[in-house]
């Protein structure tokens, strides 16, 4: 019979000595650690052991030790496979995103990348997409977020009927970039003589 003080103070420090291993892997897998923490590791691994072969009294503490040997299992799966990956030189569960290049900021400044207009942008579905498709482009390669397709359709459908109602038989839509930000910009055409 295991003696309760035990169970509980092994519990402890296995919640404790995960937390920690989760840590060490994590600064391993960042490049911080010049090596992985397998004493840790074993360490955990040892009280991992002992506690599956020992038989604890309590269901609260036996719940615990489940939940902590689980979330331990799923760790090991995880780290293994980031090992592998890298031993194989291949990108893994780790693998950092490429940094973001300024250059290529750089290159998009002050640049228009998509023109059109509209009469009705609900029967101009082809052009809709187009010009949404840009600009959710062009979000992306600086870092913003995408909105949704259909926010976005009737945004569209909303200056241009804002914009009919001042007299302007068809709006003009038009994204940039300038200055490394994303520049959208609606404007009423005068005069196109087609009303």
């Amino acid at each position: 019979m295991s003696d309760e003080p035990d169970v509980k103070r092994d519990l402890e420090a296995l919640e404790v000595d995960l937390k920690k291993l989760e840590a060490e892997y994590n600064m391993f897998f960042s490049g911080r650690a010049p090596r992985p923490p397998w004493e840790t590791r074993r360490r955990v691994e040892t009280l991992v052991k002992r506690w599956d072969r020992d038989h604890i009294e309590t269901a609260g503490d036996r719940f615990r030790f489940q939940t902590l040997q689980a979330r331990f299992q799923k760790f090991v799966e995880l780290w293994d496979r980031g090992l592998r990956a890298r031993e194989e030189g291949r990108p893994g569960p780790f693998a950092q995103p490429p940094p973001k290049a300024p250059a290529k900021k750089e290159e998009k400044d002050n640049k228009v990348l998509y023109v059109t207009a509209f009469k009705d942008p609900m029967r101009e579905m082809d052009k809709l997409h187009s010009l949404y498709d840009t600009l959710m482009d062009a979000r992306r390669q600086i870092g913003e977020d995408v909105v949704p397709f259909h926010r976005f359709a009737a945004l569209v459908k909303d200056q241009v009927s804002k914009l009919r109602d001042t007299g302007s038989p068809e709006v003009a839509f038009r994204v940039a970039v300038k200055d490394g930000k994303v520049n959208f910009t609606v404007r009423g055409m005068k005069g196109t003589g087609e009303q």
